[in-house]
C-alpha cells in the first residue's frame, strides 16, 4: 500500500476546510445579504416612521431641534421621507416636513399610492393598519426602492423611501473584496498550516526512522525531539526499549552461542584429546632434547671458551622461550576447543580494535620494513567478543609480517555486506602452495618448517583463529594472489 505523508493530509485537510469556508461565506454573502439589508431598512422605516408619528401628535415637527434629529435620521440611513398634510385643501404646498429638494417626485409618487395608481409590479413586503412597505421600480429611472407609506392618525400622509442600488453595490463590491481577502487568506493560512505542519509531522517522521532502524536491530539511534509534548515521551519510551532490546538480545546471542557450544563440546572432546596429546610430544621432542644436549654439554665441560658458552646459554634460553609461547598458545587453545574460556557477545567498534592493533604492533612493521595500509575512518559496530576478535586480527598481522617479502605491504581492510562485516588482511609475498591451504588451520602445520622455527612459529597461530571464528559461528578463510596473500573473516553487524 502506498503511504500517504501525515503532513500532506494535513495541509489538504486544513486549505479544503478554508476554501470551504470562504466558499460558504462568499455564498452566503450573495445570496442572503440582500435580503438581510431589506429586513434592516424595514426596521428602519418603523423607526422613521415611529418617530414622525410621535413628532407630529407632539406639533413639534417644525421645532429646530426635533427637525434636525429627524434629518439626521434619515441622513444616516439613507432615507428621503415627505408628510404632506392633506387637511388643508387650499393651501399650495401642503407639505410638513422633507428631507429633499425636489419634492414633486415624492410626491407624485405619495399621490399614486394615495389614488391607488402607483406601479402594479411592486412587491408588497409588509403591510399594517396605516402603513405598508413595498419594494419597487420607478419607471422614470428605473431605480429600485424601498418605500413605506401611509397615514398618520391626525390625517397626514407619508413617504418614506430608500433606493435598493446602495445595496446591490455593497454586495458586489463586499464579494469582490471577501474574494480578495479569501485569496490572501488561503495562501497565508496554506504557509502557516504548511510550517506548523512541518513542526509537528518532524517528531512523528523520527520516530517513524527510529522504528525502521529498531526494526533492523539498528539500536545506536536514539529519537533527539526532546519537548514537553506527548510525541517527546513516546521518543523516550523508544529510547528505552533501545536499550532493553539491545541488552536482551546481547544475553540471548551469549546463552544461544553456550548452547551451541554444549552441544558441539562432547562430539569434539575425545578426539581433541587425542590430538593434543600427540601434537604436543611431537612438538616438545626437538626443543627438550636441544635443551638437553646443550645443558649436558655445559656440564661435561665441552667447551670452556665464554662465548661458546654464552652461545650454549642462548640456544637453551631460546628453546625455553619457544616452549613457553607454545604451551601458552596451546592453553588458549585448549580452553576455546574444550569450550572453558567464557565469550560475551557486545557490540562494539571494529574500526577502533584494528587501529589499536596495527599502533601496538608499530614496532614490528618497523623491524620487517613494512608498510601497513588501514584507510577506514567511520565506525564500523559488529557483535563478538572484543577480546578475542582482537586476538584474531593479531594473529592475521603477526602471520603477515613473518611472511612478508616484495613489496613489503599490509594491507588490511573492512568490506560491508548486507548484514555482516568481512576483514581482510593481505600482505606482499610468495603465495601458498594449494596443497597446503586444506591444512593451515590445523595444530601444529607448517608450511615452510624452516622459516617457522626460524622467527619461532610453533603452528599454532592459526588453529587459535580457527577456533576462535567457530566459536562465534563464523566464517574464514585464506585466498592466494600472484604478489601475496590474503586471510579474512567475517562478523554480525546486526
Amino acid at each position: 500500500m502506498k503511504k500517504q505523508s501525515i503532513k500532506r493530509q494535513m495541509i489538504a485537510v486544513f486549505i479544503c476546510m478554508i476554501v470551504c469556508m470562504i466558499g460558504a461565506m462568499w455564498i452566503t454573502n450573495v445570496r442572503f445579504l440582500e435580503p438581510y439589508y431589506v429586513r434592516n431598512k424595514q426596521t428602519e422605516f418603523i423607526k422613521m416612521y415611529k418617530e414622525l408619528r410621535t413628532a407630529i401628535k407632539k406639533d413639534n415637527i417644525t421645532d429646530n431641534t426635533v427637525s434636525n434629529r429627524i434629518q439626521k435620521m434619515a441622513e444616516k440611513n439613507n432615507i428621503s421621507f415627505l408628510v404632506l398634510d392633506n387637511r388643508n385643501s387650499d393651501s399650495d404646498d401642503v407639505s410638513i416636513i422633507t428631507n429633499v429638494h425636489d419634492k414633486d417626485l415624492l410626491r407624485k409618487q405619495l399621490m399614486g399610492y394615495l389614488l391607488n395608481q402607483a406601479q402594479k409590479n411592486g412587491k408588497v413586503l409588509l403591510k399594517k393598519k396605516n402603513y405598508q412597505i413595498r419594494q419597487t421600480k420607478e419607471p422614470w429611472t428605473q431605480t429600485e426602492y424601498i418605500e413605506m407609506w401611509g397615514t398618520f392618525s391626525d390625517g397626514e400622509t407619508f413617504l418614506i423611501r430608500s433606493p435598493l442600488e446602495s445595496i446591490k453595490e455593497s454586495v458586489q463590491l463586499s464579494n469582490r473584496f471577501l474574494l480578495y481577502i479569501g485569496a490572501a487568506a488561503l495562501i497565508i493560512c496554506a504557509i502557516l498550516v504548511w510550517f506548523f505542519s512541518k513542526r509537528l509531522t518532524a517528531p512523528v517522521r523520527e520516530l517513524a526512522t527510529l522504528s525502521e532502524k529498531m526494526a533492523n536491530q539498528d539500536f545506536e539511534a536514539k529519537y533527539t525531539g526532546g519537548g514537553p509534548s506527548e510525541i517527546a515521551e513516546l521518543g523516550e519510551n523508544f529510547n528505552q526499549m533501545s536499550w532493553k532490546l539491545e541488552r536482551s538480545i546481547s544475553d540471548l546471542k551469549s546463552a544461544n552461542n553456550n548452547l551451541q557450544k554444549d552441544i558441539e563440546q562432547k562430539e569434539k572432546l575425545e578426539q581433541m584429546r587425542n590430538d593434543f596429546l600427540g601434537n604436543v610430544s611431537h612438538e616438545l621432542k626437538t626443543p627438550l632434547a636441544l635443551i638437553q644436549g646443550y645443558a649436558e654439554g655445559l656440564k661435561d665441560g665441552v667447551t670452556s671458551d665464554p662465548e661458546s658458552m654464552d652461545f650454549y646459554c642462548d640456544v637453551i634460553i631460546d628453546e625455553a622461550s619457544k616452549m613457553n609461547n607454545m604451551v601458552r598458545n596451546l592453553l588458549t587453545l585448549n580452553q576455546l576447543e574444550f569450550g572453558d574460556e567464557d565469550i560475551t557477545f557486545e557490540r562494539f567498534d571494529l574500526t577502533a580494535v584494528i587501529r589499536g592493533v596495527i599502533q601496538s604492533m608499530d614496532i614490528m612493521a618497523q623491524q620487517g620494513n613494512a608498510t601497513v595500509n588501514f584507510r577506514r575512518d567511520e565506525p564500523v559496530y559488529v557483535w563478538a567478543d572484543e577480546f578475542k576478535v582482537e586476538q584474531v586480527i593479531r594473529n592475521y598481522m603477526s602471520n603477515a609480517f613473518h611472511h612478508l617479502n616484495g613489496e613489503k605491504i599490509v594491507e588490511v581492510k573492512i568490506y560491508m555486506e548486507e548484514s555482516r562485516a568481512k576483514v581482510t588482511v593481505f600482505n606482499t609475498g610468495s603465495p601458498i602452495p594449494e596443497e597446503d591451504l586444506n591444512h593451515i588451520w590445523d595444530k601444529f602445520y607448517k608450511v615452510d618448517k624452516a622459516h617457522t622455527r626460524e622467527y619461532g612459529g610453533n603452528g599454532i597461530g592459526l588453529s587459535i583463529v580457527k577456533a576462535i571464528m567457530e566459536s562465534f559461528h563464523q566464517e574464514y578463510g585464506v585466498k592466494n594472489y600472484e604478489n601475496g596473500v590474503e586471510f579474512w573473516f567475517t562478523l554480525d553487524r546486526k
